[in-house]
């Protein structure tokens, strides 16, 4: 369980000090898939950050199953059971796939323990697990692969900042389907989206809004989806929810 203790993250503007997240709290309980969404600049991406331990906040406590991991580095962090996937993944030249997985694992796994993990994300195994992770692949394939080896980590938090982002339509329905299977299979651990995607957003068991780094709304789908999608004055409000249009979709 993942717990946020009054968070505040300050960034100084030309002097001037910037509040980006502004007295979080909030608890990710084990078993759930949760998805952060709300308005663009409402400090979605930087609430990821802070949580996988690229950023530190200015204020404020995190807590992972109860211990106390605000000063932890991003590979202490890893190490404690949070993984976290990039909203643009990184591409490693010289690296193959299969590398990758290892690496990601953090322990001595065959080809054929690789291949299920790329098997479970939509892949065909033999036609990745020696590529290179490098230019040559989409976005789309990128973003499969880097799930992955998330999957291969087996964290205990795992979160995923806009993992729509610049996949086309094709690869973004098989997304959903990779996160409607991580959803019915983790047990003891938890999956964080940070999406703005309606079909994303239908397969949460919590969302939570946040708005000029403040959190508005926390509760069930059923709770809180409706007062996002339900009324013409609710989506003008809001304005986050994203339509479905192919590549690049937000």
């Amino acid at each position: 369980m993942l717990e946020l203790r009054d968070i505040y993250f300050n960034v100084n503007d030309n002097e001037d000090k910037k509040e980006i997240i502004n007295g979080i709290s909030l608890t990710i309980p084990d078993d759930k898939l949760v998805v952060i969404t709300g308005p663009n600049g409402g400090g979605k991406s930087t609430l990821a950050r802070l949580i996988a331990g690229i950023e530190k906040p200015t204020s404020g406590t995190i807590l992972l199953n109860g211990e106390d991991i605000t000063e932890m580095s991003i590979t202490d962090r890893a190490k404690a059971g949070i993984g976290f996937a990039f909203q643009q993944p990184v591409r490693f030249k010289g690296i193959q796939v299969f590398d990758l997985i290892r690496l990601a694992a953090g322990k001595r796994i065959n080809v054929s323990e690789a291949c299920r993990y790329l098997s479970a994300v939509g892949l065909c195994a033999r036609d990745y697990i020696n590529r290179e992770v490098n230019a040559s692949l989409s976005g789309g394939e990128l973003k499969r692969i880097e799930i992955a080896t998330v999957l291969a980590k087996a964290p205990t938090l795992s979160v995923f900042d806009e993992p729509e982002a610049g996949i086309d339509l094709w690869s973004f329905q098989n997304l959903i389907e990779v996160f409607e299977g991580m959803r019915k299979s983790i047990h003891g651990s938890s999956i964080l989206i940070i999406s703005h995607q309606e079909r994303i957003l239908n397969i949460a068991d919590e969302i939570i809004v946040l708005k000029d780094g403040r959190l508005t709304q926390q509760g069930t789908r059923d709770e809180i989806l409706p007062t996002l999608t339900g009324t013409p004055s609710a989506v003008k409000e809001c304005s986050m929810i994203a339509p479905e249009k192919g590549a690049n979709a937000k």
